[in-house]
């Protein structure tokens, strides 16, 4: 039986792990953390819709569920040959792996005094902490002005993380109205490029348009962050955003933990990976979601759902190497899209995106139980309990 080590244990790495078990290899996870962290049901954190255990799975149900090896460690080093944990583990190509499959995630640009921010798409301490102090703000003084952003990297567009943002925002609000007290908070909306959310069609984000003026929040975009303080934005042209809490989602850049590989990384410090998901130049190394560079038409997006892609194609692949699969390899860019269920605390839409297409359609009270819907059926597969509907 082929082995496969599998590095990163987020919602890329995990699926991996699933899916290559399923083609009956032995497979072992590398994980940083002992949960899966459900980034798509976090948003509800901030608005105590949501607790911590809500949107984690333990890695040891998802094991056990799907029958695959897994140890939880940082990775202090990664190569073609070799992946040593900072628990001083060393695995070796031959020895302990035939198969590398790498899906560690991607660093954070840092703009000045973005320690003065907080992420929703961070580490999961962070979306804590900001919950914790929006609670206090709302609960304690019942007003104050709150600010909601996300930056871009020109050298990888498609490392932005604009959607959670947007929901954050809109749940936020939602959060303030029920409580009867939304007319006491001013919240601004802010992003350095001219459209942003623009990649998904311009139907949807003329509906980001409407939704922010049907619920009166301001927007200021176009304008280039020159740094952020304990008070708010400041922008490159002197003009500032007064915050008394800002949420910033940095855009991606490449994790500076592949600097020293022997991994092919583009300019941005992506991993340069073929359609079929095969590392350049790598026969037994592949790599999946956050940490590769993606081909594609200019609105590509990296998201969830084609990290799982990339992970089902990856099985495949391999198996299809080894002789225990049929048929053709299969490429990301076949299913490249974009589709997400954007969820507003009171209702939601659902945004789809591909090279013929781009679609919005509003899901007023139901889009909220449909995400809802999806995080449960989510950790029912995850561990096992139910097959994968799509």
């Amino acid at each position: 039986m082929k082995r496969v080590l599998v590095v990163g244990g987020g919602i890329g790495g995990v699926e991996a792990a699933i899916r290559l078990r399923k083609k009956g290899f032995y497979v072992k996870l590398i994980s940083n953390r002992d949960y899966l962290y459900i980034y798509p049901l976090s948003i509800w954190i901030p608005t105590r819709e949501a607790k911590f255990g809500d949107v984690t799975i333990p890695l040891d149900k998802i094991a056990k569920g799907h029958k695959f090896q897994y140890e939880v460690s940082p990775v202090k080093s990664i190569s073609s040959q070799e992946v040593v944990l900072e628990n001083m583990k060393r695995y070796e190509k031959g020895r302990d792996f035939d198969y590398l499959v790498v899906a560690l995630g991607q660093d954070k640009m840092k703009p000045k005094g973005v320690e003065y921010t907080y992420s929703i798409c961070g580490s999961p301490e962070e979306t804590l902490k900001y919950g914790m102090l929006l609670e206090r703000l709302v609960d304690t003084k019942k007003s104050g002005k709150l600010a909601f952003g996300f930056g871009g990297n020109p050298k990888a567009k498609e490392a932005v993380r604009g959607g959670p943002v947007f929901e954050e925002i809109f749940n936020v609000d939602t959060m303030l109205r029920r409580k009867k007290i939304r007319d006491r908070f001013e919240l601004t909306f802010f992003a350095p490029m001219e459209k942003p959310g623009a990649r998904l069609g311009e139907k949807a984000f003329k509906m980001l348009d409407y939704m922010f003026q049907k619920r009166g929040i301001k927007k200021v975009v176009g304008k280039k962050i020159k740094e952020f303080t304990p008070n708010g934005v400041i922008f490159q042209d002197g003009t500032q955003i007064e915050s008394d809490l800002t949420l910033f989602t940095p855009a991606g850049t490449g994790l500076s933990l592949l600097k020293e590989s022997d991994f092919p990384l583009n300019e941005a410090g992506f991993i340069v990976i073929n359609k079929y998901n095969q590392v350049e130049g790598l026969d037994h190394v592949y790599a999946l979601g956050d940490c590769v560079a993606l081909e594609g038409p200019e609105w590509k997006a990296k998201q969830g759902h084609l990290a799982e892609v990339m992970a089902d194609n990856i099985a495949h692949n391999i198996a299809l190497k080894e002789g225990i699969a049929k048929g053709k390899p299969k490429s990301y860019l076949e299913h490249l899209n974009i589709m997400c269920l954007m969820d507003t605390g009171d209702g939601g839409a659902f945004a789809y995106r591909d090279n013929e297409k781009a679609i919005l359609i509003p899901l007023p009270i139901i889009g909220h139980w449909m995400k809802k819907a999806w995080g449960v059926y989510y950790k029912l597969y995850k561990t096992g309990k139910i097959p994968k509907l799509v």
